[in-house]
């Protein structure tokens, strides 16, 4: 009976937790595509401000991750094809693997360990120091001047560089293709791209629009929790990275299955 009511009580502790992430979430596309109609402007040179350090500071570590992806995908793909003697299909592999799956949830990851753990740190000390209090003390909404523009930033700059993280990974490839499978690079190139459909590319990009909802969500959600004290700005920073890649695992879980049904019909 106990371990039930355990059961019962965590269930119902994640639902409210996903409904409180939900009200975030609504909140700051109301402030995004209602309330710019409606007299209150976007934050613009703060989501710039955002996606410089969401974006552009993540493309060296990105980079270096899923170019390393690429090879490694081709290795273990080759290991198998191999004994077939289909060691041409590397390439399909690598490319179709980046851009489907692996391509948005490594950058996914990626920014959740720079940017997602940065959001909970950063609104969580300004909640332990009372400028959350502040805000609102000014009439200021810290949705509309926190949260808004990081949405924003993270939905434009999740898809962007997944897509570089696809190519990165698909040169990954080829750097295998080229020195062990006998491939050219412009061969190695255009034979990924053969392998390609566009369902693929826009697959992974729709999920990296998701992951970006998701990251921010959890981020800001976790610093706007955060109570009294230096150890608990500590304690938001871990629980949002765990449950952002938690969350992102289960929503590439339900869109990957609800494409493949869609793909089924």
């Amino acid at each position: 009976m106990e371990l039930t009511t355990q059961i019962g009580g965590s269930v119902t502790d994640g639902l409210a937790y996903l409904g409180a992430l939900t009200r975030l979430g609504g909140r700051a596309a109301y402030y995004t595509f209602v309330a710019p109609f409606r007299g209150k402007p976007l934050r613009f040179e703060s989501a710039i401000s955002q996606a410089m350090q969401t974006g552009v500071g993540a493309l060296p570590i990105l980079s270096l991750i899923t170019f390393f992806i690429g090879l490694i995908l081709a290795l273990q793909s080759a290991y198998e094809l191999r004994k077939f003697g289909a060691l041409n299909y590397v390439a399909s592999a690598v490319a179709i693997s980046m851009t489907r799956e692996l391509g948005p949830l490594i950058t996914a990851i990626v920014v959740i360990g720079r940017s997602g753990s940065a959001f909970a740190a950063e609104i969580g000390t300004m909640k332990v120091t009372e400028e959350i209090d502040a805000l609102e003390t000014m009439a200021i909404d810290p949705i509309h001047f926190l949260v808004t523009p990081k949405f924003i930033a993270m939905i434009v700059m999740l898809p962007c560089l997944t897509i570089w993280a696809n190519s990165m990974g698909i040169l990954g490839g080829a750097l295998f293709g080229v020195a062990q499978a006998d491939f050219t690079l412009v061969r190695y190139i255009q034979s990924s791209l053969d392998a390609l459909f566009l369902r693929d590319i826009t697959t992974g990009l729709i999920k990296s629009v998701m992951f970006g909802i998701t990251i921010t969500a959890v981020g800001c959600h976790e610093g706007l929790s955060t109570g009294a004290g230096a150890e608990q700005v500590g304690r938001s920073t871990t629980r949002a990275v765990v449950v952002s890649i938690f969350l992102v695992i289960l929503v590439d879980l339900i869109f990957t299955a609800l494409f493949f049904f869609v793909s089924e019909r």
